[in-house]
């Protein structure tokens, strides 16, 4: 009875007494960028997972607007973060590998904002380089300022942001959900392994993989519980109605065929605006949109001219209109993540191509998504007949150099449609496009990768290869490809 209270708490309701207030050129809005870490679209509530709770989340949906087609540029934490900071595609920011440190010479959103008169902070995990602290009036970073999950620095974030009488932009960046788990003796909505879960179709349901999910589900649930302290915080302060909150994650679930995956289940990402009187409640949007538009949108929500160095394009007209179309084209990216990779994706509402430069190596994940219960509770099963070609395409090797698949009649993208005729033209037009995109933006498939040698005690040890687009001055090169 007690969890059920305290969980109920934390809902936190999202109306305002009194009138809003509109956005003017004299009161530009706040706005808060929540990033979570590792968690697919389809694991929260409000996209239609019936069992994770996630109602602070849910509720910013309710009074704002759900996109239904935010995808990524990576899946993969840092490179996917650092498009999301530059407005650039990995490749184009010379960190397209993981962990790798952004250039000075780049442009950081968040600095236009401190430049145009705006507070600025990011508390919580921080992995883009050193480069990037420029961008910040305040930093909290790492673990042990910010507790397991990231979020414990974010309360004390929002106070001196608004003591600093300046309009203000907060970079949230939980830990949560990225492994290893620790919510589950720290938290106090704790998920059910055996009611509290859905099973994936890429993953087996046993009691090692359910246990596993909700493990990951209470990640989930604390982020939120702190997405519930915001509102309130900010309620509180008679500042809720001038401030604009995204919620949104970096990539897709650590798990098997999510994180990593170049599918919608490693791409396709929870993105959520709270924008009192300027978004309608409850909307929903189909529009296409890539994290390299995050940035830009956040800067003309602000009243701030993006710089030419940016890539994506503001998709404020769909904020405005959610029935508004926006791109033809997302593309997106793999490179190293533990292991050597070069995938190119192009998606369009209709179709997904996939181009894979080492198809001799299969893509089980990275490292945290191969030592754990789901992983080897498939692995324990290979060759036996029991598991779906789903749940076997992370053993597969080698892969396909080509994928194409057909949203309409696939989409959990399992069929390869590569080889078949019937749609030789969409593969031709989307196999031409991306190539178009690597030419305009100055991509490279670089002979030798970074990758992994075995050392004589049966270990591996990393040897740093060349960047893409490295050989092409890419993180010089500002065209935007196809849109």
């Amino acid at each position: 009875m007690n969890r059920l209270i305290n969980f109920l708490f934390l809902v936190v309701p999202l109306a305002v007494s009194g009138p809003v207030v509109a956005q003017t050129k004299t009161n530009p809005p706040n706005i808060i960028l929540v990033i979570g870490d590792d968690i697919s679209y389809d694991d929260i509530g409000c996209y239609g997972n019936g069992k994770v709770r996630t109602p602070n989340i849910d509720r910013l949906s309710e009074t704002g607007i759900r996109f239904n087609n935010m995808y990524v540029t990576s899946s993969s934490c840092s490179p996917s973060r650092t498009s999301l900071l530059t407005g650039r595609y990995p490749h184009n920011t010379g960190a397209a590998e993981l962990h790798e440190p952004l250039p000075a010479h780049l442009t950081f959103f968040p600095e236009l904002l401190q430049k145009a008169g705006y507070y600025t902070a990011l508390a919580g995990k921080w992995h883009e380089g050193p480069e990037t602290a420029r961008a910040y009036d305040r930093m909290e970073v790492g673990r042990k300022r910010n507790g397991e999950g990231g979020e414990k620095q974010w309360m004390d974030v929002l106070d001196t942001a608004h003591a600093s009488g300046k309009p203000f932009f907060l970079w949230l960046a939980a830990i949560d959900a990225h492994r290893p788990w620790s919510a589950d003796s720290q938290f106090h909505v704790l998920h059910d392994p055996e009611q509290d879960v859905e099973v994936p179709a890429t993953l087996w349901d046993d009691g090692e993989t359910r246990g596993d999910l909700a493990s990951y589900y209470n990640e989930i649930g604390r982020l939120d519980s702190y997405v519930g302290k915001i509102v309130q915080s900010l309620r509180k302060k008679k500042i809720l109605d001038n401030t604009v909150i995204i919620f949104m994650a970096d990539n897709g679930r650590p798990f098997p065929g999510g994180k990593t995956r170049l599918q919608d289940r490693g791409l396709k990402v929870p993105f959520v605006v709270y924008w009192p009187e300027q978004v309608e409640q409850s909307g929903v949007t189909e529009a296409l949109c890539s994290g390299v538009d995050v940035g830009p949108t956040l800067l003309d929500i602000a009243g701030v001219t993006p710089t030419p160095d940016m890539q994506g394009r503001s998709f404020v007209s769909v904020l405005k209109k959610p029935s508004s179309s926006f791109r033809n084209y997302v593309f997106s990216e793999h490179n190293w993540h533990d292991f050597e990779a070069y995938e190119r994706a192009v998606r369009t509402k209709d179709y997904l191509y996939v181009y894979n430069g080492r198809p001799q190596m299969d893509n089980g994940g990275s490292l945290d998504v191969r030592n754990t219960p789901s992983y080897r509770s498939l692995e324990r099963l290979v060759g036996s007949g029991k598991l779906t070609e789903l749940q076997r395409e992370p053993f597969l090797k080698p892969r396909p150099r080509e994928e194409f698949y057909v949203m309409a009649t696939d989409s959990v993208q399992v069929r390869n449609e590569i080889g078949n005729p019937t749609y030789a033209h969409q593969i031709d037009r989307l196999r031409d496009i991306l190539h178009r995109w690597q030419r305009e933006t100055g991509d490279t498939e670089p002979e030798v990768l970074t990758h992994r040698i075995a050392k004589p005690d049966g270990k591996f040890r990393k040897v740093k290869g060349e960047m893409p687009g490295a050989s092409r001055d890419a993180t010089r090169n500002h065209n935007k490809g196809p849109f």
